[in-house]
């Protein structure tokens, strides 16, 4: 039996760069949030070689927002967006730092390491990249991206993987995301039932369907976008 679902979302999509003060005020972390988004993953490690690296990388004390630029720009310039072979895709920092390459969960996930080993909060972000220049298709796959607190500031925005790509665009995409994405949620080793049949999900971008409280993978989807006019 076939059982079909469609589930439509309209959006507004906007560009910012919070170091250019496009910025609301900051929201405060509660002391629970603080210490998850600055514990470790089940993939996301922040001792062993994590935390030795972002030590060899970060030699000095720094305010936030210093220590995550120098912590960008090493995970940019050491890092290599390359998804061939095995292993890549499954965000797994230790694996991104033992081979200096993936696609964008395993640059952030590096990132996010890096960083909550030197102190910086830190959060998984993951959504839908949209095409330029075309207006209406299908989406191939997602995009993740990477937030750290600054008690200033509040949430920036990092993208490694873009700047990665794109050296030119480097400078905004620390601080900055572009309006070709559409964010769909937050975190890692997200539980999304109660059911001790129901592992938590690595992070949580495609459907997940349960019958009779397990897992159901025979599921076939589609992801497309159309723009609107006004």
């Amino acid at each position: 039996m076939n059982l079909p679902v469609s589930i439509n979302f309209q959006v507004t999509r906007t560009g910012h760069r919070i170091l250019d003060g496009d910025h609301k005020r900051p929201t405060t972390i509660s002391p629970v949030s603080l210490k998850r988004l600055l514990s470790a993953d089940r993939l996301v490690p922040i001792d062993g070689k994590i935390s030795s690296e972002a030590k060899r990388v970060v030699q000095f004390p720094l305010p936030v927002l210093q220590k995550a630029r120098v912590l960008y720009d090493h995970v940019v310039r050491t890092m290599h967006y390359d998804k061939t072979g095995v292993g890549w895709g499954r965000g797994d920092a230790v694996y991104a730092c033992d081979t200096r390459r993936g696609n964008c969960t395993d640059f952030h996930s590096l990132f996010i390491g890096l960083a909550r080993a030197s102190g910086i909060p830190s959060r998984f972000v993951i959504g839908f990249p949209i095409p330029e220049r075309i207006t209406q298709g299908d989406i191939a796959g997602y995009h993740c991206w990477a937030e750290f607190y600054d008690d200033t500031l509040g949430w920036i925005p990092v993208d490694a993987s873009e700047a990665n790509k794109h050296l030119q665009k480097k400078e905004f995409y620390f601080g900055g995301v572009d309006a070709n994405r559409v964010q769909f949620s937050v975190g890692r080793d997200i539980r999304l039932s109660a059911s001790e049949n129901v592992e938590p999900q690595n992070y949580f971008i495609y459907p997940y369907i349960l019958v009779d409280g397990k897992p159901f993978d025979n599921v076939e989807f589609r992801i497309r976008f159309s723009d609107l006019t006004e």
